[in-house]
């Protein structure tokens, strides 16, 4: 099969097409055609070495988190899905760093499945596992978010951010974010009641007695100056120090859990039109292609996910 992988850790040049084996089934594992995936931030960083210490992987290393697919084989323990469902998926990082997304087939485990609705298509389903899940499970799951919060949510504009500002407004909050002055329309045209300039103003002088704080951005002190006491922040892009989290705020780092249960109940909202994804570009499963979208992603302009056409 097609690959696009990285053979050493550097900038987007490391990325390369390769040809591979199929990934080989366990019994609770199915095979998916690829479709499409997408690019997240996690890859470039990946790509530049950052995860390194978390895992041993051995070169070529194939990159990407999201896939959206059919699926073409089962494992001998699979009960809830068949040959040629609909599925997608934010699947495991695998210890060989051989199993990543940017690959025509992917093998995923029964639980990190979600069955595709027919409403949306195939690369509107690869953009929403990854930042799908970790806007769902800290707005949801870690933040407690209910009708009536004062909810920030800085980086209003990534990919997560996106979809943090619809569950937080889904969930009866007052949402307001942080992004450029070109995205405040269209951040508002998604549910946020307030967004802020980053670039003009400090949180600090324009928002107070906040409930919630989800820091997508690593900007930890500046959410904390705006929270209630014993208001709470999480944050998936920065690593909460000794002196924050003695405060008498409630301060922690989150990693998003594939789950294919919650990627259902996003999809199911998606379908109700309480969330919508949204789509910045969209690149083709090549060496010219993944360079691009890495490049976008890590600019940090792009608004929206960076999908990748697989078939």
């Amino acid at each position: 099969m097609k690959a696009v992988a990285i053979k050493a850790y550097g900038d987007i040049n490391n990325l390369h097409e390769i040809e591979l084996g199929v990934p080989e089934l366990a019994e609770d594992e199915v095979l998916v055609e690829n479709y499409a995936t997408s690019v997240n931030p996690i890859d470039w960083k990946a790509r530049l070495g950052y995860l390194k210490e978390a895992y041993s992987w051995e070169f070529p290393v194939i990159l990407g988190w999201d896939t959206a697919g059919v699926i073409t084989q089962v494992g001998a323990k699979v009960t809830n899905f068949k040959i040629g469902d609909k599925v997608f998926a934010r699947p495991d990082i695998y210890a060989d760093g051989k199993r990543g997304t940017y690959a025509q087939y992917v093998a995923v485990k029964e639980d990190k499945l979600a069955l595709k609705p027919d409403e949306i298509t195939f690369e509107e389903a690869a953009a929403v596992p990854l930042a799908g899940l970790t806007a769902l499970q800290v707005v949801v799951d870690r933040l407690h978010v209910k009708k009536g919060d004062k909810v920030l949510i800085q980086g209003g504009a990534g990919g997560v951010g996106l979809f943090a500002i619809q569950i937080a407004k889904h969930l009866g909050a007052y949402v307001a974010a942080t992004a450029s002055k070109k995205n405040h329309e269209f951040l508002k045209s998604l549910g946020a009641d307030e967004v802020i300039d980053y670039h003009e103003a400090k949180i600090g002088t324009v928002l107070s007695n906040y409930d919630a704080v989800f820091d997508t951005v690593n900007a930890i002190d500046d959410g904390l100056a705006i929270l209630k006491e014993n208001g709470r922040l999480v944050t998936i892009a920065g690593k909460p120090s000794v002196e924050q989290k003695a405060s008498s705020k409630e301060v922690s780092g989150w990693r998003m859990q594939p789950n294919g249960k919650q990627l259902k109940e996003l999809g199911d909202w998606i379908v109700a039109g309480e969330v919508k994804v949204v789509i910045d570009s969209v690149y083709p499963l090549t060496t010219a292609g993944l360079r691009a979208a890495h490049k976008k992603s890590q600019s940090g302009h792009a608004r929206g996910k960076l999908v990748i056409k697989v078939k």
